[in-house]
């Protein structure tokens, strides 16, 4: 069966699809490895002339009424429910992702931010303040020209998490996506011109790092947001650190999730499913160091592995399958380096293993330790690493012996030791009872080498804005001379 996802051009500028003038970009289905779409790069010319259209189209954008730049976005959002099907489609065939997790979570995900803060935009105020006779207040403004700067596990969510607060606070956006899957955000750009947002307020560039990079450097970019790999992050910071940008960077973690004897199994199980199978592993907040105290870890792994027995691999479009392929060759070879590895150090394998062809099943690790690499590095695949534990202060300390700080959970039924732990988790977002939830309405983001900067929340405001004090004299002015 072929798809064809060809998009109408590679590239939107200025309102407009403009076709790339650089290297060819082949889209491949993860799935078959068909090519499905056939795009090509922008070159650097392309790229400055995208952050021209965006610096020219900004200053008018964010003199709007904040409400009128509100009803555009929430238009986006109908807009994208309305086509959420097709748009799950065309996700499922950029990512490999199975077409009932790309329903649900993909594209939906996106449209709530865009009503979020759709509404949150004329709620934005700055702040008076009383000096006696004289006075001085605040106006939050936006920054200028953003850029964006997306990863393959969850393109057009990513997209939509960093147009929906920029937009909302009158910036313009040059959104560059990952390589591997560049179609969901050409339609998010289509769809912002049809809800009325003017040209120029949100570009598409297609490319590799060296797009990213002249994205990054450009004159005209006040802020860079990046979600990636901690490399790329330190990379991309030190670039836009040359410029004084403002930067959110959402990196990658090796985020713990400690069970309790106390907790409930299932919960707990399932929790631990979500926190490393859900798209086939690849995302970036999953809990895969799970520290299991001793009494409950035999009767965890037993059903654990009970319940991935009936997991159903296959056609990531069929609505029956609930666990697709890795993304690419290059990835699925890394993954299975890593469970190669971890066989190697002795780590015991309850469940899973190589796989072949673009699939990895769900593998499972126990019998761990914190020195192995399986440990330490982060797979960004279907990999989980069990270690045991004896007590609170244990799990507490090895957690945390990570330079990673993305996420955490704590599964108990004690909510005085679950609010216990999490207050000393060293992690940016944590869960207590669940795991991987992440509505728009709260903040996400990490600590330490996962990143800086929030994404979502009301907390998104103040990374895609800056504030400007004024103070105001009521009298006359005195001057020692």
């Amino acid at each position: 069966m072929t798809h064809n996802a060809q998009p109408a051009a590679s590239l939107f500028i200025d309102g407009t699809f403009v076709e790339g003038e650089g290297a060819a970009l082949p889209v491949l289905y993860p799935y078959t490895g068909q090519e499905i779409a056939s795009l090509r790069e922008a070159t650097a010319n392309q790229v400055a002339l995208a952050c021209q259209a965006a610096a020219r189209a900004q200053p008018a954008w964010a003199a709007m009424a904040p409400a009128d730049r509100g009803r555009i976005l929430s238009r986006a959002a109908a807009i994208i429910r309305d086509r959420n099907e097709e748009l799950s489609r065309l996700e499922t065939l950029d990512t490999g992702k199975p077409i009932q997790e790309t329903l649900v979570a993909d594209w939906a995900s996106g449209a709530a931010a865009l009503e979020y803060f759709g509404g949150l935009a004329a709620t934005v105020t700055g702040q008076m303040i009383p000096l006696g006779r004289d006075w001085a207040y605040t106006r939050r403004e936006a920054l200028g020209v953003c850029a964006g700067i997306g990863a393959w596990n969850y393109p057009s969510q990513i997209a939509c998490w960093k147009a929906a607060p920029a937009l909302a606070m009158g910036n313009a956006m040059v959104f560059k996506p990952s390589e591997e899957t560049p179609l969901g955000a050409l339609k998010l750009a289509e769809i912002l011109i049809e809800a009325g947002a003017p040209a120029g307020i949100f570009n598409v560039v297609q490319g590799r790092g060296e797009v990213g990079a002249a994205l990054v450097t450009d004159p005209r970019v006040a802020k860079v947001s990046l979600t990636g790999s901690v490399p790329t992050g330190r990379r991309v910071y030190a670039a836009a650190a040359e410029g004084m940008r403002h930067v959110t960077m959402e990196l990658g973690g090796k985020s713990p999730l400690i069970v309790f004897d106390d907790a409930s199994l299932e919960d707990a199980v399932g929790a631990a499913i979500l926190a490393n199978f859900y798209s086939s592993g690849q995302i970036c907040s999953n809990g895969t160091r799970v520290f299991l105290q001793q009494g409950i870890a035999a009767r965890f792994l037993d059903r654990l592995a009970e319940r991935l027995a009936t997991i159903r691999t296959g056609d990531p479009l069929d609505p029956d399958t609930q666990f697709g392929p890795i993304i690419n060759g290059t990835q699925a070879g890394k993954i299975r380096a890593a469970i190669a590895a971890g066989q190697d150090a002795g780590a015991r394998l309850v469940c899973g293993g190589a796989g072949e062809g673009a699939f990895i099943p769900p593998t499972v690790f126990a019998d761990a330790t914190d020195e192995m690499a399986i440990t330490r590095d982060e797979i960004f695949g279907p990999v989980m690493t069990t270690l045991t534990f004896a007590d609170e202060a244990e799990a507490v300390a090895r957690a945390n012996a990570t330079g990673f700080g993305l996420a955490a959970g704590v599964f108990t039924r004690d909510l005085t030791r679950a609010h216990r732990v999490v207050a000393a988790l060293e992690a940016g977002t944590c869960w207590i009872n669940a795991y991987n939830l992440t509505p728009v309405e709260m903040p996400f983001g990490g600590v330490k080498m996962s990143g800086l900067g929030r994404e979502n929340g009301t907390a998104a405001i103040e990374h895609y804005s800056q504030l400007k004090t004024v103070y105001v004299g009521m009298g006359a002015v005195e001057a020692p001379y």
